[in-house]
């Protein structure tokens, strides 16, 4: 039973491929987010589940308001919140999964969950927002920002010090720390090490963060690790883009990445001020998964010019980026339009081959960022800290619809 119940949510959990880029108009069945910022997403079943830091919440047309700390939930196809899925979760979500039996694995920066002590990492019920009592990992000493699920194998990665230091692999339904994954991120660019990004497929998983090593190997900021050995260690992947600094306020600078339907690819996105030659500070870029050796090139870079990017989202069709970009296309700009440079205010879709961005731009409100996207089989969910997106009112939160 318990077998089938995983497989069911793997299934449900697939990459998604779209067959082409989704509209620039986004639906009208969204609910907002009134205060705070949108961090992550998931979608389990049907639902919708939503993460970051906010207090309040409203249905599409903006007749009602409700309390919600810090994750709430809504239906997909109608936009309905769900009444009954209201925990009281007492600091900021940066990162949610779907989890199996109507449930989602909650990571983020906070003490208790529904009073009681949950410590940055905890699974809930949607049907009533309680805490599954059977999965009981005991991380300590900081915060979950990255959360992967491989069938029975849950992946968490932040800035933790136990059971590991920042990254850990946990039992899916007990949460009992896997002693077959003792792969330790090191040398940190920052005063803590700090896994900012995960992804996995069926035997690696990428790991963006603060760190220079893995195990004690060169992976500046970057690495993939081979899942399928047992136990777990690092692959010969490596690559030098990374190791430039950009400047010294941002030492670390990789923030998000994701992988291609198949797997064969990802692309990773960065902050880091105002690039330089050979430095890829402010930038898309797509790197293959199985390629080997110390010196694994990029495929393709896209600068901004000097504006960040956070999150990312690869389906097949393009390439979804998003930050406080002005440009895409813009390897010449100094915080300016260099030559070639298009506009792409706040998000972007770049062809998955080429590299250069497309010629959907539906535009949004800046601010701090995209900071969470979720592909699905009718569309694109975005999450941010701000309340225009595609020239319309979707405060937080809206999807963009396949046409």
């Amino acid at each position: 039973m318990l077998a089938r119940a995983f497989l069911a949510a793997a299934v449900a959990m697939a990459p998604v491929t779209h067959p082409r880029v989704v509209s620039a108009d986004p639906v009208d069945t969204t609910p907002h987010v009134l205060d705070g910022i949108v961090s992550a997403l998931a979608l389990v079943g049907g639902t919708v589940v939503v993460g970051g830091s906010f207090s309040e919440v409203a249905d599409a047309g903006r007749t009602r308001t409700l309390p919600r700390s810090n994750v709430f939930a809504f239906d997909l196809a109608s936009g309905r919140i769900l009444p009954d899925f209201a925990p009281d979760v007492d600091g900021p979500v940066h990162a949610l999964t779907a989890g199996p039996d109507g449930t989602v694995y909650v990571g983020g920066d906070f003490p208790t969950v529904n009073r009681s002590r949950a410590m940055s990492l905890t699974r809930l019920r949607l049907s009533d927002g309680e805490r599954v009592r059977e999965f009981a990992p005991r991380l300590t000493g900081g915060m979950v920002t990255a959360l992967v699920r491989r069938g029975a194998h849950l992946y968490a990665g932040g800035d933790f010090t136990g059971p590991r230091t920042a990254l850990a692999r946990f039992d899916a339904v007990t949460g009992a720390t896997d002693p077959n994954f003792t792969v330790t991120p090191g040398t940190p660019r920052t005063p803590r090490v700090k896994v900012y990004s995960l992804a996995a497929t069926a035997d690696r998983l990428i790991v963006d963060g603060s760190f220079t090593t893995l195990d004690g190997h060169s992976r500046p900021q970057l690495g993939l690790i081979d899942i399928r050995s047992s136990p777990a260690r690092v692959a010969d992947w490596r690559t030098s883009a990374y190791e430039p600094e950009c400047k010294s306020v941002f030492p670390s600078y990789v923030r998000g990445l994701d992988l291609s339907p198949d797997g064969r690819w990802f692309v990773v996105v960065t902050t880091g001020g105002r690039h330089t030659t050979g430095k890829l500070c402010d930038t898309a870029t797509r790197f293959e998964t199985y390629a080997t050796g110390q010196k694994v090139a990029p495929t393709w870079v896209n600068y901004t010019g000097g504006d960040s990017l956070y999150s990312v989202s690869v389906t097949g069709a393009a390439v979804y980026v998003g930050g406080h970009q002005r440009w895409m296309d813009n390897p010449h700009g100094r915080d300016s339009a260099g030559s070639g440079a298009v506009s792409r205010e706040g998000i972007a879709a770049i062809h998955p081959r080429t590299g250069k961005a497309l010629s959907w731009n539906p535009g949004r409100e800046r601010g701090i960022g995209v900071k969470a996207f979720l592909a699905h089989n009718g569309g694109l969910l975005v999450g941010s800290d701000t309340t225009r997106l595609g020239r319309e009112y979707h405060a937080r939160i809206g999807m963009f619809p396949l046409p």
